[in-house]
């Protein structure tokens, strides 16, 4: 898993362009809009996204189009899910624990 990808989504407002980003590609002045952002700091934020790997360029005439990248986050869920089934496991073993110990007070 990469840890540039953690990094990159770790910040609010790179989040929610991704979030945004699910949608549609979008122009760089469209995002800074619709998240009331300044365009300098919109592009900072999807330099960072890029060197992530998380976003991708199109330039369209005048207008540079970002559009995302969904190996990323596939590579993310795969990671993730392995800690997932990990979770999964011990919270059963705890919930029938736990279940246990109510049998035995009931009793």
């Amino acid at each position: 898993m990469n840890v540039q990808t953690f990094s990159a989504l770790a910040e609010p407002n790179r989040l929610a362009i991704v979030d945004l980003l699910l949608d549609e590609p979008l122009p760089v002045g469209e995002i800074a809009g619709k998240l009331n952002l300044n365009q300098p700091q919109t592009s900072k934020h999807l330099r960072v996204l890029s060197e992530a790997g998380l976003v991708e360029v199109q330039p369209l005439a005048n207008r540079r189009i970002y559009k995302l990248r969904p190996e990323p986050l596939q590579e993310m869920d795969k990671w993730l899910d392995s800690h997932r089934r990990m979770w999964e496991s011990r919270m059963d073993r705890l919930e029938g624990y736990l279940n246990g110990l109510k049998e035995k007070n009931t009793e």
